[in-house]
């Protein structure tokens, strides 16, 4: 029997009706045995980034509980749009406070992305400047198979905010059934010492 994991998934889009927060709320449903999928708490609430509010006031409560939450997870699920070629500015601003933390907390974490777009190329863009960032905070990227859920407002249920498309849902699912395999092999490098 595989050793149970928990995943976070980090939603980049506060829009209500939004495709990724579709893709994020189908996952828990696709996930394989002694998988448990969890939302993280909203990055909606943290205000922008500003070295003088840290060094005035501390961390922000909702920061501290998206890296609280980050931490306590066996890895994380980045699901985000594509806006202007690039990350959405409220995932970076989470991103940027939270790598600010005290043991960074996506350091030697296992990390995982998908997209959705209404375009063709699902929001594949921005992907790869997560990759980006994630690599510089040592995150531990996964990398196939990769999710990019194209057309996306033609795979979803949007009365019941999920997603439809069995092709993508295979995908997916294919996905988080070698991220899980990924998890298990990497291990916690954090709890080996660098």
């Amino acid at each position: 029997m595989p050793t149970p994991l928990t995943l976070l998934t980090i939603c980049g889009s506060l829009r209500q009706g939004s495709y990724n927060r579709m893709v994020a709320n189908t996952l828990p449903d696709l996930a394989p045995d002694g998988l448990t999928i969890l939302d993280a708490p909203s990055i909606g609430d943290i205000p922008l980034y500003n070295a003088d509010l840290q060094n005035s006031g501390g961390f922000p409560a909702s920061v501290v509980a998206l890296g609280d939450a980050v931490r306590a997870a066996d890895g994380v699920i980045f699901i985000s749009p594509e806006y202007n070629f690039s990350v959405p500015g409220v995932l970076k601003n989470a991103i940027d406070w939270v790598s600010r933390l005290p043991d960074q907390p996506f350091k030697y974490k296992p990390v995982a992305l998908q997209s959705a777009a209404v375009g063709m190329l699902g929001g594949a863009r921005s992907q790869y400047h997560m990759r980006q960032i994630m690599v510089f905070l040592e995150a531990l990227v996964f990398t196939k198979p990769e999710v990019f859920v194209s057309f996306a407002k033609d795979k979803v249920y949007a009365e019941r905010g999920v997603l439809t498309d069995e092709t993508t849902r295979k995908m997916i699912s294919s996905q988080l059934d070698g991220f899980a395999h990924f998890i298990r092999r990497v291990g916690d490098p954090a709890s080996k010492g660098d």
